[in-house]
């Protein structure tokens, strides 16, 4: 049997070709908007059997942010003489099983914060450090710009999924 490895960054479609920084600065407060006014039964209904919530989606995308976190301190943590990190992939579908655990608001509130983290983070980060490289073992070598690319595709492809179950067009 023949694997193929993964896509570098299978969010890059939903980016096209914009700059990730406006979207991950904007993500937290766009959800916010999104559900405002909505009741518990609208937020924790998923649309179909095995199809996520938007409680679900809250839950994924605090979970998406502390992965993101490790990976972006990773990638730039050895020195430029030392090899480049290899960052851990996680299964998203185990860790799912677990979504239903989890409420909503404080999803959020660990989604959005350590989302600000990142971005102050962000901010100490040099164009060279934007190249620096790490590995992930199922998609391949990348940069961290990559990450944030990543970053940003994956927050427009879970927003979308946000608007569809609250039947607000995109903006």
């Amino acid at each position: 049997m023949i694997l193929f490895p993964m896509e570098l960054n299978p969010y890059a479609k939903f980016l096209d070709g914009q700059n990730p920084v406006p979207i991950l600065a904007a993500t937290a407060e766009r959800i916010r908007a999104l559900t405002a006014g909505l009741t518990t039964g609208q937020i924790n209904t998923p649309p179909a059997p095995r199809k996520w919530s938007i409680s679900n989606i809250a839950a994924h995308l605090a979970d998406c942010e502390i992965v993101f976190s490790f990976r972006l301190r990773q990638t730039l943590a050895p020195t430029l003489d030392q090899p480049h990190t290899i960052i851990q992939p996680f299964d998203q579908d185990a860790w799912a099983v677990r979504y239903a655990a989890y409420q909503f608001a404080p999803a959020f509130a660990l989604f959005q914060a350590a989302r600000n983290w990142n971005l102050l983070y962000l901010n100490t980060v040099s164009h060279d450090d934007r190249r620096r490289r790490t590995t992930h073992p199922e998609r391949g070598t990348m940069t961290f710009w990559t990450i944030i690319e990543t970053m940003g595709g994956h927050d427009i492809n879970h927003l979308q999924q946000i608007e569809r179950l609250v039947g607000s067009p995109t903006s």
